[in-house]
């Protein structure tokens, strides 16, 4: 519908844009450079952001950008997990039939990390993602997989991922040594005024658009509402175009602005 009106090769302001398309801001460029340190450094690190400040999509960049011969990328999301259900997770997608037991998957898990890191080559990158969902004893969990050979070696980097509630969370007395071992932090915001702009003109280049379709009136009305956020700015943004589809229109101007936030919640 949006790309046969405007005679696009695509539709843009979608979650499923490919990673080599992602708009690189310099916050999206920071990012990647502290996540790539936690890796490099084989450190527990935590990333949080609003909700839909981009923090899955920059998990997904650095999946993509790793190499498979010197990494094995290890995901997580299901926040209700209890260790047992973690560990026997992380098993099976490294390929190893989990035992029955908590403490013999976690051994199995483990000796399984130790063996991809010592015997392999490779760096083991955990991240968990929803973070600030898990409970106090999946946390304590976490602090306690960080433990090998007392502190000599840390085969593994370990990267928490969730909304500002994490670093709330970790504040409280009985989860400070966990706190306390989290060596690199980066919170994600919404883009500025400016990047906005930019971002939106990138993201209509990705589909074959040279123009900028969205008036400047029209782009501070969206920052006004979104704050940069970029789930809420890609939201507003396709909601505009539709409705410029059915105006018979190519410009978003203040107007189509207007109208959507009439009939849309923001």
């Amino acid at each position: 519908m949006i790309e046969q009106h405007f005679g696009w090769n695509g539709v843009p302001f979608q979650r499923h844009i490919s990673t080599n398309n992602l708009y690189l801001s310099e916050q999206f460029k920071e990012t990647q450079a502290r996540l790539q340190f936690m890796i490099q450094q084989r450190e527990f690190g935590m990333l949080t952001g609003y909700v839909g400040a981009g923090k899955t999509t920059a998990i997904r960049a650095l999946r993509d950008s790793l190499s498979s011969s010197e990494h094995v990328f290890l995901y997580m999301s299901d926040s209700s997990l209890q260790p047992r259900d973690f560990y026997r997770e992380m098993l099976i997608q490294l390929g190893i039939e989990p035992k029955f037991l908590v403490n013999d998957v976690k051994r199995q898990f483990k000796a399984a990390l130790m063996d991809i890191y010592v015997n392999k080559g490779r760096t083991p990158i955990v991240v968990i993602d929803e973070a600030h969902l898990l409970s106090a004893t999946m946390l304590q969990e976490i602090r306690f997989l960080t433990n090998f050979q007392i502190d000599s070696l840390s085969p593994l980097a370990l990267i928490l991922v969730g909304q500002p509630e994490l670093r709330e969370k970790l504040k409280i007395s009985s989860l400070e040594a966990i706190s306390q071992r989290i060596t690199t932090r980066f919170h994600l915001t919404g883009l500025g005024e400016e990047e906005l702009a930019s971002y939106v003109s990138h993201q209509l280049k990705v589909v074959g658009e040279e123009q900028q379709i969205f008036s400047t009136a029209a782009l501070r009305e969206i920052y006004k509402h979104t704050k940069g956020i970029l789930r809420l700015t890609n939201r507003m943004c396709t909601d505009c175009l539709l409705d410029i589809v059915i105006q018979k229109q190519k410009v978003v101007d203040a107007d189509t602005v207007e109208r959507v936030l009439i009939d849309q919640s923001y």
